[in-house]
């Protein structure tokens, strides 16, 4: 900026630039009322720039005028001078309270913005513990079905061991009567023989169902 060489020179400097300070603080005004986001864009900054750098310039061009002042000016000129410095001072008042409101803004949109991706984030997380847990729900659920199926397998075979070990019992009365008539008729000691044999082969077969179902039984166990 150019130095003024005379006290008309200084106050039509003065005067420009608080005409462009009016200007840019209008734009400011609107920018800021309008504006509720945290994003600070270049055009934004660049007008911040401007009227801080311009209230630099006006706040020179006062000091120059004081100077003037202070080395012998007229009453009208100190007035004109305190006219100039109450401009600043608002101009300067007005700006700080804008700024301040648009950084109080930023951070409030930020703080939002921070707040909904930690809800984003809280209810990603809840969804992956409902799968986690309905994942656990249906292998629990195959577990109990496999245990049932087990348990209908081992029931079958007690069951059949029983009936088993009934026909046994009814085998072994069958043969003490026919050990009985055997005594008395020994023409049937060669059917008694035929009984005897297939009677050790039943017994061999139920020896080894037995063996079987105790064997289902105790894997069960270890499996439970």
């Amino acid at each position: 900026m150019e130095v003024p060489s005379s006290w008309d020179a200084l106050r039509k400097q003065a005067r420009k630039i608080e005409a462009q300070l009016d200007e840019l603080m209008h734009s400011y005004r609107k920018f800021v009322s309008a504006k509720g986001t945290a994003k600070f864009d270049t055009a934004e900054n660049d007008l911040e720039s401007g009227i801080d750098r311009l209230l630099k310039q006006l706040q020179q061009v006062n000091s120059q005028m004081q100077a003037w002042v202070s080395s012998g000016g007229s009453e009208m000129v100190s007035h004109t001078l305190t006219r100039h410095q109450e401009i600043f001072q608002d101009l300067t008042q007005e700006f700080y309270r804008l700024r301040s409101s648009f950084r109080a803004k930023q951070e409030h949109a930020s703080l939002l913005e921070d707040f909904r991706e930690f809800d984003r984030t809280r209810v990603d997380l809840e969804d992956g513990v409902g799968s986690a847990e309905n994942a656990l729900l249906k292998e629990h659920a195959a577990v109990s079905r496999s245990t049932g199926q087990m348990d209908t397998v081992i029931s079958q075979a007690q069951a059949t061991l029983g009936t088993l070990v009934l026909q046994r019992s009814t085998f072994g009365g069958i043969n003490s009567k026919l050990s009985n008539i055997g005594s008395r008729l020994p023409s049937v000691n060669h059917i008694l023989a035929a009984i005897k044999r297939k009677k050790s082969m039943d017994t061999i077969i139920l020896s080894l169902v037995a063996s079987v179902c105790t064997f289902l039984i105790f894997i069960y166990w270890l499996t439970k």
